[in-house]
């Protein structure tokens, strides 16, 4: 995970082994549900949805239409967020970069307000804005990641707090919001400004 504000050199390897070098457009990804329960199943019109457990890692469809185009300082992005079967696509015209951070809800949930103290459950997509690179994802490998929102990079907190469990979000963040003196372990260099696709799935606290 790339998002906190130091990473061990063990999560290095990890994220470095585990990361996408195709371009954001090319990712694939599949979903995961689980439902449990005893005894009978009730009827269709009467079973709650299962919650989600996994991240989906099915390929997006190829002509989804963006839910979020941003123009950058350079650059450009379009973002189409994750639905219950498919991951994210984010399409970056490189270089992209932004002089503020910005945050935009591509789909807004039905659940509690996140408080910017909570602990939430997320699937995310960290792209580099200077080359459109996916340096890491929870939807490439099929799980959520839980964290204190007080422990993450600033822009993951201005992208989350004060949304409702159940939302996408995307996040274009400056270097300032996201790693001033870069993180070589995830290829990402000091000033490169950061975009995020997200999915909250919990919060609690």
């Amino acid at each position: 995970m790339v998002i906190g504000r130091q990473l061990p050199s063990s999560t290095v390897a990890a994220v470095k082994s585990s990361r996408l070098v195709a371009p954001v457009a090319l990712a694939a990804f599949a979903l995961s549900l689980t439902a449990c329960g005893s005894g009978s199943v009730p009827s269709s019109a009467a079973q709650a949805p299962a919650p989600i457990t996994g991240c989906p890692t099915a390929a997006p469809a190829g002509d989804a239409a963006a839910e979020w185009t941003l123009p950058g300082a350079t650059g450009s992005v379009a973002v189409t967020g994750s639905t219950d079967t498919a991951a994210p696509l984010v399409t970056v015209t490189p270089p992209f970069s932004v002089s503020e951070t910005q945050v935009h809800t591509l789909q807004a949930g039905a659940g509690p307000v996140v408080s910017p103290a909570a602990t939430v459950s997320v699937c995310y997509m960290g792209i580099n804005g200077r080359d459109g690179s996916v340096f890491d994802s929870s939807y490439q490998r099929g799980a959520p990641v839980d964290f204190p929102l007080d422990g993450v990079v600033a822009g993951f907190q201005k992208a989350i707090a004060g949304q409702t469990v159940g939302s996408t979000v995307a996040v274009a963040m400056t270097s300032a919001d996201g790693y001033p003196q870069g993180q070589p372990g995830a290829g990402i260099l000091p000033g490169d400004s950061l975009v995020f696709a997200i999915k909250i799935l919990d919060a609690t606290g």
